[in-house]
């Protein structure tokens, strides 16, 4: 896998080997008249060190491209590359390790083990893997997230901004180079939605890693360092230093122009 160095909040090498491409990426579920194209020979890079938002209305292939990258979900054509490994020549045995050593996944459903204190959550992709965990890496993201005192404690006993942050240091704790979010705030008020974005940012700034999340919220995608916009399965437009206006300007530019589209028949 190949990293890069970010210097400073949102400087990003642009000389950096993207730590994720997909080329010309289709996805087709179903077959014949059912047959429904999910990504439409999608292109798009992530470069290493960088946190990039995917917007797009319902429907636009955004938690598709983000599963697909991911190795969650297998392209119908095309190719999606982490680093130099294509995941279209990986069997599933290589692809879960791949998964498991070199990409952490945060989602909107916290996908907690109910039967496990939110410490044994956090290191369950390690225990998975046989491995012991870095007490000290484990206690800096606990002490980052404010989860130290809720360690011992199940998910019930937990508010939902917590089990998010429990899910993030998860998410957090094999140092993956890649880490996907897919609506990581949807379920969170927005004082908690602020203070997950903040530590998904500050593993970018400070722990050098890449973040590919899928929102629908302005406020989160103004986070990343670039947006991109989807519509039926392609990108459509790309928005580098977002801010929230910025992005509800381009979302309303790009409504208007569907309207426009449709009242002529284009």
């Amino acid at each position: 896998m190949k990293t890069s160095v970010a210097s400073g909040p949102r400087a990003v090498s642009l000389e950096a080997a993207p730590a994720a491409r997909i080329i010309n990426g289709t996805k087709v579920y179903g077959r014949g008249a059912t047959a429904v194209t999910a990504l439409d020979a999608i292109c798009a890079q992530f470069s290493a060190g960088a946190f990039t938002a995917i917007m797009g209305p319902s429907g636009s292939g955004k938690s598709t491209l983000l599963h697909c990258l991911a190795g969650l979900d297998r392209l119908s054509s095309g190719q999606v590359l982490i680093g130099d490994v294509e995941l279209g020549q990986l069997d599933d045995k290589a692809m879960t390790l791949l998964r498991r050593e070199h990409i952490g996944f945060v989602f909107q459903a916290f996908n907690l083990v109910p039967t496990l204190t939110a410490g044994e959550n956090v290191i369950l992709p390690l225990m998975l893997g046989g491995k012991k965990p870095d007490q000290a890496w484990l206690a800096e993201l606990a002490g980052a997230l404010g989860i130290a005192d809720r360690l011992g404690h199940r998910p019930a006993e937990l508010s939902g901004g917590q089990q998010q942050r429990v899910a993030t240091a998860r998410a957090l704790i094999t140092r993956p180079d890649l880490i996907f979010a897919d609506e990581p705030t949807g379920n969170l008020d927005s004082r908690s939605a602020a203070e997950l974005l903040t530590q998904i940012r500050r593993a970018v700034d400070d722990y050098r890693q890449t973040v590919v999340m899928v929102t629908h919220d302005p406020r989160a995608a103004a986070y990343a360092d670039r947006v991109l916009f989807l519509a039926d399965g392609r990108v459509i437009r790309e928005l580098a230093a977002p801010t929230a206006d910025r992005v509800l300007d381009v979302i309303r530019e790009l409504a208007e122009a569907n309207g426009i589209a449709r009242r002529t028949g284009e």
